[in-house]
């Protein structure tokens, strides 16, 4: 516990006195943030509804069937849109990590 609270004045030093410039940015940065998380968010809701589920082989959206043609020619859109699916998550875990930590340590300006 005493490592983390000696990193503490590191993130959040009240005496250092910040650059007018970044004082200045902080906000566009944060609303351009939260424009990110958003978007990703909405494309992320879209891939998910668009994946096959595993029980029939329909999708979430269209409610179609899976047919040999499809399963065949759609195994490669599918393996990409579950990565797809994947990077996203992970870009708005680390989008959100980093909201907060502009949230944390600049919360006085």
């Amino acid at each position: 516990m005493k490592k983390f609270n000696s990193l503490l004045p590191l993130l959040a030093s009240e005496d250092t006195a910040a650059p007018a410039w970044v004082v200045s940015s902080f906000p566009i940065i944060k609303i351009i943030l939260a424009v990110l998380i958003m978007l990703c968010a909405i494309a992320l809701i879209i891939l998910i509804l668009s994946q096959k589920t595993e029980s029939d082989g329909s999708n979430a959206i269209t409610g179609q069937a899976d047919t040999f043609y499809n399963r065949n020619k759609g195994e490669s859109l599918q393996g990409k849109i579950r990565k797809t699916t994947i990077g996203l998550t992970i870009s708005i875990f680390v989008l959100c990590i980093i909201f907060l930590i502009i949230n944390f340590v600049y919360r006085g300006y």
